[in-house]
Formats: structure tokens, sequence, C-alpha cells
């Protein structure tokens, strides 16, 4: 199987440095890679954009997932390297692409949530880190891969609403980044509940995800 580039978007409120680029909304967090987010390390180093960095580090000092930390380099007026270490609270996404021997190319928040454009040797190993979302009740939402099945010319094992709902959300463009749709303007589309559009949304990617990126012998749950 050929290796890939995935772009993904999670979200939950203990996914380190929420509750802090929550509180302050001018932030914006980029992983140092050349540092490294290994939970091993005890450290974790991350550029980090504010309009005020007072606020941005009171909202450290609230944020469940951040024991120490330090302003390491102030590289221009709004611009700085910190260091954290991570509390037991945290949850961390590196060390399960860590494990699959992949790489995150990059991670930018986006509010509440956060966008990882991540590579992966092996194309299987994109379920784990669905799977380990779900068992942590992590939103997790595929934005885009290099490698992708129209959903036109294959079932992948799709029920009839679940492919209605994936087209009409593409041609929509709710897969866009940023969106030209939301969940319930595809909801409307469809005449379902915003709920019900999300179930069927979340259950036919995972379901795509399988058929394309995971070996066709393996059997799946339902």
């Amino acid at each position: 199987m050929a290796d890939i580039k995935a772009v993904v978007r999670v979200e939950h409120p203990e996914i380190v440095l929420t509750g802090a680029v929550t509180h302050d909304r001018s932030a914006t967090v980029r992983s140092v890679s050349e540092a490294g987010t290994d939970p091993t390390s005890g450290k974790f180093f991350y550029h980090i954009e504010s309009a005020d960095f007072s606020r941005f580090e009171d909202g450290l000092r609230n944020d469940r997932t951040i024991g120490n930390f330090e302003r390491v380099i102030e590289t221009r007026n709004e611009e700085a390297i910190y260091s954290f270490e991570y509390t037991a609270e945290a949850k961390v996404i590196s060390p399960v692409i860590a494990a699959a021997n992949g790489v995150v190319l990059d991670m930018e928040n986006d509010g509440c949530g956060w966008i990882l454009t991540i590579w992966i040797p092996d194309r299987t190993e994109l379920v784990h880190l669905w799977d380990y979302a779900q068992q942590n009740e992590i939103e997790i939402e595929l934005l885009r891969v290099n490698e992708y099945a129209s959903l036109g010319q294959t079932d992948a094992g799709l029920t009839d609403t679940q492919r209605d709902a994936l087209l009409v959300a593409v041609e929509m463009g709710y897969f866009e980044e940023p969106r030209d749709a939301t969940l319930s303007q595809v909801a409307a589309e469809l005449d379902i509940s915003q709920p019900a559009a999300s179930g069927l949304l979340r259950r036919g990617t995972r379901r795509l995800i399988i058929s394309s990126l995971v070996d066709t012998t393996t059997t799946e749950p339902e």
C-alpha cells in the first residue's frame, strides 16, 4: 500500500492547549516540528502567535491539560515559542501517529478544534487514529486524503442513506476548508435532523476509510 498524507480535524476540550486558545481567541498555535511533540520527551514546544500574551498565559493557567510552561523565545511582538508540560488529563494525538510510524507535519487550531496534517507510511494506520478518537470521545473529521475512492464508483459498504448524505455534503461543500455549508444546512437539504445528519456522515466516512485504506480481508464490525 502507498503512503498517505491526510488532513483531519479533531475536537475535544481536553486536547492539549484547547483551554488556552479558547480563552485567547487571537492565539494561533503551531507545533515546532524540529523539537517534536512525543510525550516521552517531557517538554513540548509550540510556536504561538497572540495579540495579548498575558491573556494567553491566563488561559494556560486555567487549562487543565497544561502543567508548567515557559516563554522560551519571543521572536516578534506577537510571536513566541513556548515550552509546555502536559498534565495527566491531556489528550494527545501525536503518540497514536508516532506508534504508526507516522509524522504530524502540521498542527493548527481553528478555535475549539485542531487541524492536523499527517503523513503515514501505511494507509491502514489511519483507521487506528479514528478508533482512538472514538474510544476517547474525540470528534474527528477527515478533511482531505491523497487517495480517496469515488463515492459514485464504489459502495464501500455504505447504506443508501449514508451515500446520499455524503454526496449531498460533498456537493454543498461541507468538506471544504473553509466550509461552504454547515451541518444544519446539510441536514435541511436531506430533510432530517442535525444529529441524524451528523451520524450518517460520521458512519459513512468511517466506512469509506475502512474500505479505502484497510485491507479488504480484514473484517470490521458494524
